[in-house]
C-alpha cells in the first residue's frame, strides 16, 4: 500500500511539471498573441501613436523628425532589461537620417513585471502621405533578469496619420464704439488638416484670467457682455464658423485697444481634450455724434449769409470738420465750403457761409442742404446732412435786426436820379452845356 501511494504521488508531480518541461503553452488556447506565446511568457503590444509616452500629438503630411511611440506591457513574471526596438513603417515614412536607414529606439530602464514601457522613435512624414490609417510592425528585443541570452518578439499594429488642427480667432465686426451698444462678430477658423471637434469657447473676463496689468483688468471689467460662453460644434479643416454677442463699452474706454482673452476647448484627432487661449483684439473708437440746427439767413457785413451751429453729443472730437452749402432742386446758389476744424463734444460750433448766386436769383426761397464732413479718431470720414429752405428776399433782410436797413440808400438813389432829370431839362448840366455851344 505504501508503494502504491508513493508511485501515485510521483505521477502527480511529473504530470504537473510536464507543460513547463516540454515547453507547452500555458493558459487558454485563444489567448492573444504576445500575452501568452509558445515557449515564452513575455510582452504585449498596447498602442502606437505619434507623440511621446503619455502625450499624443497631431501630425500632418510633411512634418519632420516627429516622435512615434509604441507602448508595450511586460506581462511576464520577471523583469526585463536591455529593451530595443526596430520600427517598420510604410514607404511614406522614413528615418530622419535618410531613406533606407533603420528606425531604431531603445529603453535603458528596467521594465518590471506587470508594468508598461514605451519606445519612442523619430520619423519623417512625406508631404504626399494621405491622412488615413496605416499598418506597421515593431520588432522588440530584450533580456530577462536571471536569464542569459536575448529574446525577440514581433508585433504588427495599426496607427493613424491624424493631420493637425490650427486654431485662429479674429474679429470681423471692426472697431467698437464707446457709450453705445455694439454687436460683435468673431470668426474662429481651423487652418489645419484635422477637424476641431465639439468646440467650446469661454470669454475669460475675471480677475485671474486677464492680463496682470491693472489697467487691462479694469477696462475689461467695466465692459458689459450679454454672453460669455458659446458652443460652436465641429470645425472642419480649412473652414471657419462665426459667433456673435452684444457688448456695451463705457465712456471711460475710448481711443485705445481692448483685449478679450478666450479659452477654446476641443477634441483633437486622437480624441484627446485640448485647451488653448486666443485673444480677440478690438480698437475702441470714441463716439462722435454731431447734429445741425439753427440754420437761417442773416445780413453779415452787407452780405447775405447762411449761419447755423453744430452740436456734438458724443464723447470724442470730430476731426478736420468742413461745412458745405449745397443747392437743391432749382436753386442757383453756388456751392461753397467752410473749414471749421475740430467739432468738440458738448460745445456748439458755429458756421457762416456767404451766399453767392450763379447768375441772377430768380426766386426768393431756395432749397439747400447743409453737409458736415469730419473724421473720427481712426481717420475714417463721416458725413451728416440737413435739408432746409431759406428766404433770400429783400424783405427778409429788412426784417433782420442784425443787418443795416438799405431803405436810406434806395431813397438817396431815387433823389439823385430826380435831380439829374431836372437839371437835364433845364440844360444846366455841364456836359450838355458844352455840346450846345
Amino acid at each position: 500500500m505504501k508503494k502504491f501511494v508513493i508511485v501515485f504521488l510521483a505521477f502527480l508531480m511529473v504530470s504537473s511539471l510536464t507543460p513547463l518541461s516540454f515547453g507547452e503553452r500555458l493558459g487558454p488556447a485563444d489567448a492573444p498573441l504576445g500575452v501568452l506565446r509558445d515557449f515564452v511568457i513575455s510582452v504585449k503590444f498596447l498602442d502606437a501613436y505619434f507623440g511621446t509616452e503619455g502625450n499624443k500629438i497631431e501630425v500632418a503630411p510633411g512634418d519632420k523628425n516627429v516622435p512615434f511611440t509604441v507602448i508595450m506591457s511586460n506581462v511576464g513574471t520577471q523583469d526585463i532589461t536591455g529593451i530595443k526596438g526596430k520600427l517598420s513603417l510604410p514607404a511614406a515614412y522614413q528615418s530622419p537620417s535618410g531613406r533606407g536607414v533603420d528606425i531604431l529606439a531603445d529603453n535603458d530602464q528596467k521594465a518590471s513585471a506587470g508594468n508598461t514601457f514605451g519606445l519612442t522613435f523619430f520619423v519623417d512624414v512625406s508631404e504626399l502621405a494621405p491622412i488615413k490609417d496605416y499598418s506597421g510592425n515593431i520588432e522588440i528585443s530584450f533580456s530577462r533578469l536571471r536569464e542569459s541570452g536575448e529574446r525577440t518578439e514581433d508585433f504588427p499594429f495599426t496607427f493613424k496619420l491624424t493631420g493637425d488642427s490650427i486654431v485662429n480667432l479674429r474679429p470681423i465686426s471692426g472697431a467698437l464704439t464707446s457709450i453705445v451698444n455694439n454687436q460683435v462678430v468673431i470668426e474662429i477658423s481651423n487652418a489645419g488638416t484635422a477637424p476641431l471637434n465639439n468646440v467650446d469657447i469661454v470669454l475669460q473676463n475675471d480677475l485671474t484670467s486677464v492680463s496682470s496689468q491693472s489697467k487691462s483688468i479694469t477696462n475689461l471689467e467695466n465692459v458689459i457682455f450679454d454672453q460669455t460662453h458659446w458652443d460652436v460644434g465641429t470645425i472642419q479643416p480649412q473652414s471657419a464658423v462665426t459667433f456673435s454677442f452684444g457688448t456695451f463699452i463705457p465712456e471711460s474706454i475710448k481711443n485705445e485697444p481692448l483685449h478679450l482673452p478666450m479659452t477654446i476647448s476641443y477634441y483633437d484627432a486622437h480624441g484627446e481634450l485640448e485647451t488653448v487661449t486666443r485673444v480677440a483684439d478690438f480698437y475702441i473708437n470714441g463716439l462722435v455724434d454731431p447734429s445741425i440746427y439753427g440754420v437761417k439767413v442773416i445780413d453779415l457785413s452787407g452780405k447775405q449769409t447762411v449761419i447755423g451751429e453744430i452740436l456734438n453729443e458724443g464723447n470724442s472730437d470730430g476731426l478736420f470738420g468742413f461745412v458745405t452749402l449745397k443747392p437743391r432742386g432749382e436753386s442757383n446758389i453756388k456751392e461753397s465750403t467752410q473749414y471749421i476744424d475740430e467739432i468738440e463734444p458738448d460745445s456748439p460750433v458755429p458756421f457762416n457761409i456767404p451766399i453767392e448766386f450763379d447768375g441772377v436769383s430768380l426766386s426768393d426761397t431756395h432749397d439747400i442742404t447743409i453737409e458736415v464732413r469730419y473724421k473720427d479718431s481712426m481717420r475714417e470720414e463721416h458725413i451728416i446732412s440737413h435739408d432746409t429752405t431759406i428766404d433770400v428776399s429783400v424783405l427778409s433782410i429788412l426784417d433782420n435786426e442784425e443787418g443795416e436797413s438799405p431803405v436810406g440808400g434806395i431813397i438817396a438813389i431815387i433823389v439823385i436820379i430826380a435831380i439829374i432829370g431836372i437839371l437835364y431839362k433845364k440844360g444846366k448840366l455841364p456836359m450838355i452845356s458844352k455840346k450846345s455851344q
